[in-house]
């Protein structure tokens, strides 16, 4: 991306929300209830990854196509029996969009387009049971342009098993956010990062991870919270003694003896 309108021409094609009905092939009858929204995301640009060619359904990843191996990988099975859609008609909008690109490059002052910098959250999937399998996410949100490159850390040392990661995904203000996936298994001493290197950032961004064990409270410090505990009840049970037995003699149905 060096163009200044090269990135008005990728807004203007991210987030076109359409019918379902109009790109997608039924098998026998039904239809999309009110309410249910499918957008599709396209876009190319001078640098890897050139192309993108998605769907999203309520905001759910549906499909994608792969423009490597032409074909349409599906991410919501329920509608893989639902639907049909042929990855050429993808690959067919990602060309004339690569065209238009070229043609637009050829007759426009080659500007650089403003880079926007991603915020990084990193989170275990499932609640952390040390010693227990789960996936730390790293979330990487709001950045422009979709070029990006991320890094898991183990302790410090480069991971390269048990990763995956999502596409780029459409976010707020045609900005992009996209998921990168560890699965590991917890321990106390271990601690992960995940690196996220982007045109808006001065440096390499290392959003940091370790798991939390519970606080221990010290020995003597529990003999003092039960020792106080036990005085608290004490003086409890007798001030409600205390108090009974005055609220008895005060009350006129009490005969006194003589």
């Amino acid at each position: 991306m060096h163009l200044k309108d090269i990135r008005s021409q990728t807004q203007a094609m991210i987030l076109r929300v359409i019918s379902l009905a109009a790109l997608l092939s039924f098998h026998g009858t039904g239809a999309i209830r009110v309410g249910h929204v499918s957008t599709y995301v396209d876009f190319v640009q001078t640098h890897r990854p050139s192309g993108e060619y998605m769907f999203e359904f309520d905001g759910d990843e549906q499909f994608y196509v792969d423009l490597d191996k032409k074909e349409t990988v599906w991410h919501l099975p329920e509608f893989i029996h639902a639907f049909n859609f042929d990855a050429w008609r993808g690959i067919a909008d990602i060309v004339m969009a690569k065209k238009n690109l070229n043609i637009l490059i050829q007759r426009s002052n080659h500007t650089r387009a403003t880079n926007e910098p991603p915020e990084v959250a990193v989170f275990p999937k499932e609640p952390v049971e040390l010693g227990q399998p789960n996936t730390l996410i790293c979330h990487v949100d709001k950045f422009f342009p979709p070029v990006l490159n991320v890094t898991w850390l183990h302790n410090g040392q480069t991971v390269t098993k048990g990763i995956a990661e999502s596409i780029f995904l459409p976010s707020t203000k045609f900005r992009f956010h996209k998921f990168h996936y560890l699965t590991f298994i917890p321990t106390a001493e271990d601690v992960y990062d995940c690196k996220v290197e982007h045109w808006g950032l001065d440096q390499p961004l290392l959003q940091h991870w370790e798991a939390q064990e519970p606080i221990e409270m010290p020995e003597t410090m529990e003999t003092v919270v039960c020792a106080l505990g036990l005085v608290v009840g004490v003086a409890g049970i007798i001030t409600g003694t205390i108090m009974l037995k005055t609220r008895r003699l005060d009350s006129p149905w009490v005969q006194r003896s003589r």
